[in-house]
Parts: structure tokens; C-alpha cells; sequence
């Protein structure tokens, strides 16, 4: 046993003796480049440099999304325990002043005497960085003139405080298109609407400050800098934007705990479309958050509580409901605030598809424009009588008259003209069941919920006016834009330009024409049609006419599953001029908050009041006299008209709020 510890003992001396050889060779022939290592790493500057993310602008130029360069302050613990007596308190000082607790930081410093790195506050602006720096500044040299100690100074031993810059997304215009735009938070990540889609375009490339030791140990310094983000200028004009969400809003205070606790409806939202582009020139859904405070959960009061699938139950939340939130609940409503239901919402349309039923069979042939059918207030369909919303009949009608009356049975009896394969083959047409292709996140997608050439009859009757088939806000206005616009139909869009930091344009984004829907003799039918729905004697979009234009439009009432409940999805989709149609507005109101909800009146005074300005503000001019009491409503807007009643009106003179 001996022998073994002896020979044991000899190797591990061997060892040492050939290790200790070697470092004495390393040192002989590679010692300065070791040293020259080490010392780099120990004084190896490595900054990252922040980007700036990229702007998000309205089409007139109003900025809607920024990044502003602020600061974190850091405090490096070290550096001010080293000689503590000199540096704690003077130091303590100036982050009070920096906003930090001085409680809490001394706390960190003491504990944690190796630490050189730790963010004591969060950006910080520009303006106070600038102030605290020439308030050092000015107190170091005032000490230096009166030649102070330096245990008795106060501003010269500060130390362990520097800035370390960065950026921070603001919203100039608070809850303005926030459904369009989405949010970006920390690392620059957008959520929701152009913020997600167009993230990897808005985001830059971060630059970086580096040094290293040259072969005589001289710091060299480096710096690659950043590469700043794009800009998106967008279709949205906040003019506009701001009428819609201002309608909307007045609905929603109006019918806020009417019938129930809780806001106006589900859901009121509207969409503004160029008819012959494709562009949109406004989005919004209620109720609307502050993108600068997208969690603040104050927002959620007055929305539907929501099932274990997410889905809207009757009761709606109150201030109580957000104080014993689970953390587990609250990622579930605020996505639902979030959420954009113009292009995220499937719901079914109603009457207002009621224009594609009667395209299909004018395009098809098997409906004649003179062709006439009998209403007896329903229809026998696969043994379910089907009933139309005037159950006492409206009789014999044309086919405008039906359109006028929005007569179900009418409308069904079309659809069996038509056919199964022809509606169905139309549908696809006019891109029900596919995403449109809009540049905005999380666009919904309606194909499953679509029938098929195996529909039934009761299937066929129900899709002729709007039922037993799903569609989204954004699908039912590009379709229906292409339905008057004489068959174009355009893909929705929300950018039409991107551009560089600087200005420069870097991409154009142009009208894209993707498909004819009908013909132009067809596009012409449905607009005589559609105007009548306004103008006509039974129409039902009477109450959606703005004082001096002519409109065209259709109004839609869609009761919601389960049947009989009650509860309806009411709709008017409307266009401007009623002879050269140039924009589009729809509105949705989901389960208004009123007793009777099957009243397409709640989407009419709303596109009507947001037509009444927005038209002028557009120079799209009058053409119709107004009454008295019209005037008296244009002047309380601060529109003054001009027309006679004699001519058309030429002339517009606008508020100064335009």
C-alpha cells in the first residue's frame, strides 16, 4: 500500500513539473498576446446602439405612431462603494432628483456592492437628461472655483451614474385608428393591426460601439451605427377616422345602459372605403383604448363578460369585475379589446347581401330585370316556413321593388331562379370565404362557415337574403364596392406608401385591380336599385340620406344563433354620390342595447351623420336642396350651404376645424 501512495505521489509531481514547464514556455513565447487578451477583455467596450423604429403617418401627413429618444439611468454600485464615504449621498441626491426612490436605490447599492450594471429608472426624457447634465456641469465648475474639498463636494462626487439610451413608442392621438394600428411594446414587437403586419418593416437594425486594445494596449474605438426603421404612410386620413370614431362613440353614450348595464352594443363599427381603389380612409369598432395605455383595464367596463370559448355572454363587466380579475382572465379581455372587428368578426350579413343575390341572377341571366314576384308575408321551404320581415306580404313586386322592400320571399324566389351552383359560384366571386388580402393583422377567414353545392333548399332560401353564411366587415364592402363601381373589384388596403428615415419613398402601393365581379350594365342595375332602398316610398334606408345628397345603399338585419333569442346584428351599407359613387361607408351595430334591436335605424343615423361631414370634407358637393331644419343642422356643424335650390350647389365653406 505504501509503494502505491509513493508512486502515486510521484506522478501528480511529474504533473506539476510538466505543467509548470509549459506555462513557463507559454509565457516565454506567447506571454504578450495573453496579456494583451486579458487586458482586452477587461477593458472591452461593447455598447448596442438602439434603432428607431419607423413612423406610422396618416394620408395627410399626421403622425399617428412615433419613437421618442429617452434614457434609462444606470447605476453602477462599484464605482460609488468605493469610496463610499464620498459618493453615497451626493450620489443618493441626484437620482432623488432623477425620480428614483432614494430609499429603495441605497438599499440595492448597499446589498449589492459588486453590481455595476442596474436600470434605476426608465425612460427617461430628453429635456430632464439635458437639465440634470448642465445642473452637474454648472455645480462641479462652481466648486472648482471656490476650490472646495473634496469630502465637502457635492455635484464633483457624483458617481456611478450614467445614461443609457433607447427609444419608446408613443401615440400623439391616444385611442385615433387604434384598431388599425396596434400597439409595440418592449423589443419592439407589434401587436395587432400595421404595428404586427408590418413589424419587420418599421423595425431598423441595431447599430453597435465597441473598442479593443491595439498590439501597443491602446483602446481603438469602433462604431457601426444603427440603422433606423421604415416609415408606412398610410390610406387612413385622421379627419376622417376622427368623424367615424366621434358617431360611434355618440351611439355608444346614448344607448350605454339602456336596456342593460353595459355599453351601446357589442360591437358599433364602421368602415370607410375609396370605392374605386380599394383604399381605406377609415376603421374603426368600438370601444376604443388608449394606445398608450393598451392594458389599462378601465377600458373593459361596459364589455360583454366572456364564456370559457371567449364568446359574449349576457352580462358585462363593471368596475368591480376588474378589481377581482384573475390574472388568468384579464389576457382574455383585453385581447377581446384589442381585437379589430372589421376585419376579425364573423358575423351574418343579413339583408344587406341582399344586391349580390339579385347581381348573381342578373349576371347569370335567370333573373330578368322585368321579372316580378308574389310575397305572401312567407315561404314554405323543406317544411319551415320562412317568413319576410312584413309578415302581412308586400304582394306583387319587381325586382327593384323587392330590393326596396328587402323582401325575403322575393329574394328566395330569385335564389331558385338562380339556382345552387350559380349563388354559390357567385359567392366565390365576390370573395365570401376568403381573406381579402388587406394589410392589417389577424384577418379572419369565413370559408368553413360557408355552404357548398350540397346546400339544401332551406339552405339556398336563407343565404338569397343574408342568413346561414358568414362574412366579415372588410369582405362585405370591398365586394360591394366592386357591385357599383361597374365590377372591379380591389384589394383592400390600408398603406399606400413606404418610405425611408429620411422621406424618400421606397415602395408605392397601387390600386390592385384583382378581379371583375359583374358587368357594368349589371354594376348599373344594382345602383338604381340600391338607391331606391333611399328614395323609394317603402325603401328602408330612408333615415341613412344626409341633408343635399342623393345615397344608394342597403340596410341589413340579421338575427344572431340561437334562433329567437332576440337578438340581432343590424347594418347599412352605403355609398356617395348616389350617380358616380366614390366612397363607401358600412356600419355594424352587434346587439344594440335597446329592447327591440332588430331596427337597421341604429347603423342609418350613423352613416348618415358621418356621410354629413365627411362629403363635404371630400368636395363631393350637394346636389339636393335642404330644408330649414337641414340648414339649421349643417350650421350647427359649420357647414354653410350655399345652394339655392334652383342649381346644384358649387360652393362649400368649411369650419375651421377642417
Amino acid at each position: 500500500m505504501q509503494k502505491k501512495l509513493v508512486a502515486l505521489l510521484a506522478v501528480v509531481l511529474l504533473a506539476f513539473v510538466y505543467l509548470g514547464g509549459r506555462l513557463i514556455l507559454i509565457n516565454r513565447d506567447n506571454g504578450q498576446a495573453y496579456t494583451m487578451q486579458v487586458l482586452s477583455q477587461q477593458a472591452y467596450d461593447n455598447q448596442t446602439i438602439p434603432y428607431k423604429r419607423g413612423k406610422i403617418i396618416d394620408a395627410k401627413g399626421t403622425v399617428l405612431a412615433d419613437s421618442l429618444l429617452v434614457y434609462n439611468v444606470i447605476v453602477d454600485a462599484k464605482q460609488i462603494l468605493d469610496k463610499q464615504d464620498y459618493y453615497l449621498e451626493p450620489t443618493l441626491d441626484a437620482l432623488e432628483r432623477l425620480g428614483v426612490n432614494r430609499s429603495r436605490i441605497k438599499e440595492y447599492i448597499i446589498n449589492h456592492t459588486d453590481s455595476q450594471y442596474y436600470i434605476a429608472r426608465k425612460s427617461l426624457s430628453y429635456q430632464d437628461k439635458k437639465a440634470f447634465e448642465e445642473e452637474v456641469a454648472a455645480g462641479i465648475k462652481e466648486e472648482q472655483k471656490k476650490e472646495i474639498k473634496q469630502a465637502d463636494r457635492v455635484y464633483s462626487n457624483i458617481k456611478g451614474i450614467w445614461f443609457e439610451s433607447g427609444y419608446t413608442r408613443v401615440y400623439p392621438h391616444g385611442d385615433l385608428a387604434c384598431n388599425v394600428i396596434g400597439f409595440s411594446g418592449s423589443g419592439n414587437v407589434g401587436t395587432g393591426g400595421l404595428e404586427e403586419y408590418y413589424n419587420d418593416t418599421l423595425n431598423g437594425t441595431e447599430g453597435r460601439k465597441y473598442g479593443y486594445l491595439d498590439e501597443t494596449l491602446n483602446m481603438e474605438q469602433t462604431m457601426i451605427d444603427a440603422v433606423d426603421g421604415n416609415n408606412l404612410v398610410l390610406t387612413i386620413d385622421s379627419n376622417i377616422q376622427s368623424i367615424v370614431q366621434k358617431y360611434l362613440n355618440q351611439h355608444n353614450e346614448e344607448y350605454k345602459n339602456f336596456e342593460h348595464p353595459g355599453n351601446g352594443s357589442n360591437n358599433a363599427a364602421c368602415i370607410v372605403m375609396d370605392v374605386n381603389s380599394g383604399e381605406v380612409l377609415a376603421m374603426a369598432g368600438t370601444p376604443f383604448y388608449d394606445l398608450n395605455k393598451p392594458s389599462d383595464l378601465a377600458a373593459l367596463v361596459g364589455m360583454p363578460k366572456l364564456d370559457k370559448n371567449d364568446e359574449p355572454e349576457d352580462a358585462w363587466l363593471t368596475y368591480t369585475d376588474l378589481l377581482t380579475m384573475s390574472d388568468e382572465d384579464k389576457p382574455r379581455y383585453l385581447n377581446a379589446l384589442w381585437r379589430n372587428y372589421c376585419i376579425s368578426d364573423i358575423f351574418e350579413p343579413g339583408s344587406t347581401a341582399k344586391p349580390f343575390t339579385v347581381a348573381t341572377g342578373l349576371e347569370t341571366g335567370t333573373v330578368d330585370p322585368d321579372d316580378t314576384f308574389y310575397c305572401g308575408g312567407s315561404k314554405y321551404v323543406d317544411g319551415f316556413q320562412i317568413k319576410c320581415h312584413n309578415n302581412q306580404g308586400d304582394g306583387t313586386l319587381t325586382v327593384s321593388q323587392a330590393v326596396e322592400r328587402s323582401c325575403n320571399v322575393a329574394l328566395m324566389e330569385m335564389a331558385f331562379q338562380e339556382g345552387k351552383e350559380n349563388l354559390t359560384k357567385f359567392q366565390d366571386i365576390f370573395n365570401f370565404g376568403l381573406r381579402t388580402g388587406i394589410d392589417l393583422a389577424d384577418e379572419a377567414k369565413t370559408d368553413s362557415f360557408l355552404s357548398d353545392s350540397t346546400m339544401t333548399d332551406s339552405m339556398l332560401a336563407t343565404n338569397a337574403f343574408g342568413q346561414n353564411f358568414n362574412v366579415t366587415m372588410i369582405q362585405m364592402i370591398t365586394g360591394f364596392c366592386s357591385l357599383i363601381n361597374g365590377g372591379n373589384y380591389y384589394e383592400p388596403h390600408v398603406v399606400k406608401k413606404i418610405t425611408s428615415p429620411g422621406g424618400t419613398t421606397l415602395k408605392t402601393i397601387e390600386p390592385r385591380l384583382l378581379k371583375k365581379t359583374v358587368s357594368e350594365e349589371t354594376s348599373e342595375r344594382i345602383r338604381d336599385y340600391t338607391i331606391q332602398v333611399v328614395e323609394g316610398e317603402y325603401g328602408t334606408g330612408e333615415t341613412a340620406r344626409p341633408a343635399g345628397y342623393r345615397i344608394g345603399g342597403k340596410t341589413g338585419t340579421a338575427e344572431t344563433i340561437p334562433r329567437f333569442n332576440g337578438e340581432y346584428v343590424v347594418s347599412f351599407m352605403g355609398y356617395a354620390p348616389a350617380e358616380d359613387p366614390q366612397i363607401a361607408v358600412y356600419v355594424v351595430v352587434d346587439r344594440p342595447n335597446f329592447e327591440n334591436q332588430d331596427d337597421a335605424t341604429f347603423a342609418t343615423v350613423i352613416v348618415r351623420s358621418i356621410m354629413q361631414e365627411v362629403l363635404p370634407y371630400l368636395n363631393i358637393y350637394m346636389s339636393e336642396p335642404v330644408t330649414d331644419e337641414e340648414r339649421a343642422e349643417l350650421d350647427e356643424l359649420g357647414i354653410a350651404v350655399t345652394y339655392t335650390g334652383d342649381e346644384p350647389a358649387d360652393k362649400w365653406e368649411k369650419s375651421e376645424n377642417w
